[in-house]
C-alpha cells in the first residue's frame, strides 16, 4: 500500500516536472505575472480599486433612500462625509463642490458681478487643479479681477464711441489667460511647483455668453427646447488635432488607465505644469465660443469640473437639472451628490447659471 502511494506521488511529480517546468509554461507564468504587476499596482488602477471600495460603504444603506426619493429634493447627506465642502448661492447662480474622495481638495471656482452697473459682463469660471492647489488658487485668486478691469476699460471705449483698439470679449478672454499662464508659470516654476489647472470662464452679458475653455473642464447650455449645447470641447491628449501637435513638438502619449502626454498628463491643455511647458508639448491656449442669447433663449447653463463629466453626459447633465431647477442650489447640489454616488472618484463641482425670462437674457444678480 505504501509503495503504491509512493509510486502514485512519484508519479504526479513527475507530471508537473513535464508540464511546470516547461519553457513555455514559464514564459505564459512571466508573462502573466508581469501584467498582474502592471495591472494591479498602476496608480490610476490603486486608485479606482479604492474608491470602488469607498464606493461600496458609502452607497450601503443608502440605495433604498435613493430609489424612492430620486429627485434627492429631502435628502439630507453630512458634509463630513465628504471632507471640504463648498456652497454658494446668490440670486440665479449656485455652486455645491465636494472633495469627494481625493486626498485633497483641488477644484475652485469664481461668480464675479457688477450689481451696480448690470450692462457689464458677468464673470463666471472653474478651476480644476491637479499636482497640488497652487495653480487652481492663482487662478482663482488674479483671473477675474485681471478680466474685470479689462472689461471695464473695453467698455468705457466702447460708451464714448472710442476704438477698441481691435479688442472683444473673446480677444480679452485669450489674453488675459495666457497672461495669467505666463505668470504663473514664473512664479509656480521658482519654487519647483508642478501644478497646473484647468480654465473654464464664461463672460456673460445681456445679449452674449462667450466661454473659453483650456482643459477638460466643460460648459453646457439649455435651450428654449431643452437641447443640450456644448458650450466648450475637452482638451485630450487621443484627439487627432493634439496627438498631432504634440508628436510635432517631440512628445508622445500613452495609455496608463487613460491617454496622457509624456505619460503624466491627462489632457493636453492647462494653466502652469511647467516641466511639460518647457518642452512644448501642454499648452494653454484656450479653445473660445460666442452664443447669442436672443437666438437660442437659454433656461440654464451648466458649468463643471471633469469630476461631474465622468459620471453624466452633457444630455444626461441637462435633463437632470432641468428638473431640479426649483431646488436651492438649482439642482447642484443633487448632481453633485448622484456624481460621487455613481462612484466617481474626483473632486466635484458644479455651478448652475440661471437665465431670466424666456428671451434669453443674462441671468439676473
Amino acid at each position: 500500500m505504501i509503495e503504491d502511494t509512493m509510486t502514485l506521488l512519484s508519479l504526479l511529480g513527475r507530471i508537473m516536472r513535464y508540464f511546470l517546468l516547461r519553457p513555455e509554461t514559464l514564459f505564459l507564468l512571466c508573462i502573466s505575472l508581469a501584467l498582474w504587476s502592471y495591472f494591479f499596482h498602476t496608480d490610476e488602477v490603486k486608485t479606482i480599486v479604492k474608491s470602488s471600495r469607498d464606493a461600496v460603504k458609502m452607497v450601503k444603506g443608502k440605495v433604498a433612500e435613493i430609489m424612492q426619493n430620486e429627485k434627492f429634493g429631502g435628502l439630507d447627506v453630512l458634509d463630513a462625509e465628504f471632507s471640504k465642502t463648498w456652497e454658494f448661492k446668490s440670486n440665479n447662480v449656485a455652486v455645491y463642490s465636494i472633495q469627494g474622495r481625493r486626498d485633497h481638495m483641488e477644484d475652485r471656482f469664481e461668480v464675479l458681478t457688477d450689481i451696480v452697473n448690470k450692462s457689464h459682463p458677468s464673470i463666471f469660471g472653474i478651476f480644476d487643479g491637479h499636482g497640488g492647489e497652487a495653480a487652481a488658487d492663482f487662478a482663482k485668486a488674479h483671473l477675474s479681477e485681471a478680466l474685470r478691469q479689462q472689461l471695464l476699460s473695453y467698455d468705457r471705449e466702447k460708451e464714448k464711441n472710442e476704438s477698441s483698439g481691435g479688442l472683444s470679449y473673446p480677444s480679452i478672454l485669450e489674453q488675459q489667460i495666457l497672461a495669467l499662464d505666463r505668470d504663473m508659470l514664473d512664479k509656480l516654476s521658482a519654487v519647483y511647483n508642478e501644478a497646473g489647472t484647468t480654465c473654464l470662464v464664461a463672460l456673460l452679458s445681456d445679449k452674449e455668453l462667450t466661454v473659453a475653455n483650456v482643459g477638460d473642464s466643460r460648459g453646457v447650455l439649455c435651450d428654449k427646447d431643452g437641447n443640450a449645447i456644448a458650450l466648450s470641447h475637452d482638451h485630450k491628449p487621443y484627439q487627432i488635432k493634439e496627438r498631432k501637435r504634440i508628436k510635432k513638438a517631440g512628445g508622445f502619449i500613452s495609455f496608463n488607465g487613460s491617454w496622457r502626454v509624456q505619460g503624466i498628463l491627462a489632457m493636453s491643455r492647462s494653466l502652469g505644469d511647467y516641466p511639460l511647458k518647457n518642452l512644448n508639448v501642454v499648452i494653454p491656449d484656450p479653445d473660445i465660443m460666442t452664443f447669442d442669447l436672443d437666438k437660442l433663449q437659454p433656461e440654464f447653463m451648466i458649468l463643471a469640473s471633469d469630476g461631474l463629466w465622468d459620471a453624466f453626459s452633457n444630455e444626461e447633465a441637462v435633463r437632470f437639472i432641468k428638473e431640479r431647477l426649483d431646488e436651492p442650489h438649482f439642482g447642484a447640489k443633487s448632481i453633485v451628490l448622484q456624481s460621487f454616488y455613481r462612484g466617481c472618484p474626483d473632486n466635484i463641482t458644479v455651478m448652475v447659471v440661471k437665465f431670466k425670462g424666456a428671451g434669453g437674457k443674462a441671468a439676473e444678480q
